[in-house]
C-alpha cells in the first residue's frame, strides 16, 4: 500500500507528517511511501535524507496516487478536490470546526481520519498526537516568556545584592500546563498552579508546583478527565483567587480548551491592568479564541504595560522533535488501522470508531455530527 505525504501548506508551519525514521519503519512493515519534494526542509530532514531512507521524491501531482495521504494540518478542499475516490486520509482535522471540508470529503468518497480525535485511551497512548503536541507546547511557552520577561527565573545571590526568583502562574494543569511546571521549575521559577479538577493536585506538587486550592473543589463532576459541572459559587470563589495571585505574577501560561467550543477567557482586561509593570502572558489558547481577553492570534502586543505572546503553534517552533513525534503517532496508527495490503475496516473497534470521521460518504463520527447540523 502506498502512503503519500503532502508538503504542509498553512502559514507558519514548519512540521511534516513523516520523518525519515519512520519511513524507514513504514517501509520495513510492508508498506511504500512517496514525499513531496521539499517537505522536510523546515524541520531538518532534506529529500536526501527520505531518499536514503527508501522513500520516492515527488512532485505534488504525483503524491494523489497514494492509497494513504498524511499531512499535520487539516487537507484543504483544493487537496480533497485532487484525491481519488476511496483514497483514506490522516490528519488533524478538528472536524467540528471544519463543515465545508467534511462536505467536501463525503462529496469524494474519502475516508478521514482524525489525530485529535484518537480516543485518549491508555492502549492508544503511542497515537496520542494531541498529548505530543502539547507537552512540546508547555516547554515553548515557558521559554518564550522568559525571553520576553526582563528578569532571571532564579534565586541568585550575588555581591551586588540578592535576586529573588520569578513567580510563574499557571492556568490548567492538562500536558502543556503540567511540562510548563516542569520546564519553569527547572529554570528556577516560584511555580503556582489553578486548575478546577481536584486530582491534578499531586501531579502539580510531584512536580514541585503549588496547586492553588478553592473551597469546594472537592464537589467538582470530572468526566474523561474534563470537568463538566462547576458551580457559579465555586468560579465566583476561584476568579477571587486567581485575581488576587495574578498582580504577584510575572509570567502567566493560560493552556485552557474547550472541545467544540471557544477557549473560556481566564484573564480579563481588568486583571491585564492588575499585573505589574513588564510582565508577560503568554496565551496557548489563541487560536481557538485565546485564554486572555486582549491576545492577539500571531502577534505579540503589550499592552496597560504587560507583553502578550499569542503564538498559536507552538510546535512548529520546534519543528524537528515535533514532527519526530507526530510522525511516530501517526504511524502508530497506520499500523493499527492496516496492513501492507489492505486497510482492515474494524467499525466497531474503539480507535477506528473514535477516528474515523468521514467513511463511504456519510459523516459517521457521532460527537461531529452532534456539532455540525
Amino acid at each position: 500500500m502506498l502512503i503519500g505525504v503532502l508538503k504542509e501548506s498553512k502559514e507558519f508551519e514548519k512540521r511534516v507528517a513523516l520523518t525519515p525514521d519512520i519511513v524507514k519503519l513504514l517501509i520495513k512493515k510492508g508498506f511504500q511511501v512517496l514525499i513531496e519534494t521539499g517537505s522536510g526542509l523546515s524541520s531538518a530532514f532534506s529529500d536526501l535524507n527520505y531518499k536514503e531512507a527508501g522513500a520516492k521524491i515527488v512532485e505534488a501531482r504525483e503524491i494523489y496516487e497514494a492509497k494513504i495521504l498524511v499531512k499535520v494540518n487539516p487537507f484543504t478542499i483544493l487537496e480533497v478536490n485532487q484525491m481519488k475516490s476511496e483514497t483514506v486520509c490522516i490528519s488533524f482535522l478538528y472536524a467540528y470546526t471544519q463543515a465545508d471540508l467534511v462536505n467536501a470529503l463525503k462529496s469524494k468518497n474519502i475516508s478521514a481520519f482524525s489525530m485529535d480525535a484518537v480516543p485518549r485511551i491508555s492502549r492508544a497512548q503511542k497515537m496520542d498526537a494531541l498529548s505530543s503536541q502539547a507537552n512540546l507546547a508547555g516547554y515553548k511557552a515557558v521559554l518564550l516568556g522568559a525571553n520576553a520577561l526582563g528578569k532571571i527565573f532564579p534565586l541568585m545571590m550575588t555581591a551586588a545584592g540578592t535576586i529573588t526568583p520569578s513567580k510563574v502562574l499557571i492556568f490548567g494543569a492538562g500536558v502543556a500546563g503540567l511540562q510548563a511546571i516542569a520546564t519553569a521549575k527547572r529554570l528556577g521559577a516560584v511555580v503556582e498552579v489553578s486548575d478546577v479538577r481536584p486530582e491534578t493536585k499531586e501531579q502539580v506538587e510531584s512536580l514541585g508546583g503549588r496547586f492553588l486550592s478553592v473551597e469546594g473543589v472537592d464537589q467538582v463532576k470530572v468526566e474523561g478527565g474534563y470537568a463538566s459541572e462547576i458551580s457559579a459559587e465555586f468560579l465566583a470563589k476561584q476568579k477571587k483567587l486567581i485575581e488576587d495571585k495574578i498582580k504577584d505574577a510575572d509570567i502567566v501560561i493560560t493552556t485552557a480548551l474547550v472541545i467544540g467550543k471557544k477557549a473560556p477567557i481566564l484573564v480579563t482586561e481588568e486583571m491585564v491592568k492588575s499585573m505589574k509593570m513588564g510582565s508577560v502572558i503568554v496565551d496557548l489558547a489563541v487560536e481557538s479564541g485565546g485564554n486572555c481577553a486582549l491576545s492577539e492570534i500571531n502577534q505579540t502586543v503589550v499592552k496597560h504595560g504587560v507583553t502578550l505572546i499569542g503564538v498559536a503553534n507552538l510546535p512548529s517552533l520546534l519543528s524537528t522533535n515535533a514532527s519526530q513525534l507526530y510522525a511516530t503517532n501517526i504511524s502508530a496508527l497506520i499500523l493499527h488501522l492496516a496492513t501492507p495490503e489492505s486497510f482492515l475496516w474494524e467499525m466497531e473497534e474503539e480507535i477506528t470508531k473514535g477516528s474515523l470521521i468521514t467513511h463511504q460518504g456519510k459523516l459517521v463520527h457521532e460527537f461531529t455530527a452532534s456539532i455540525i447540523k
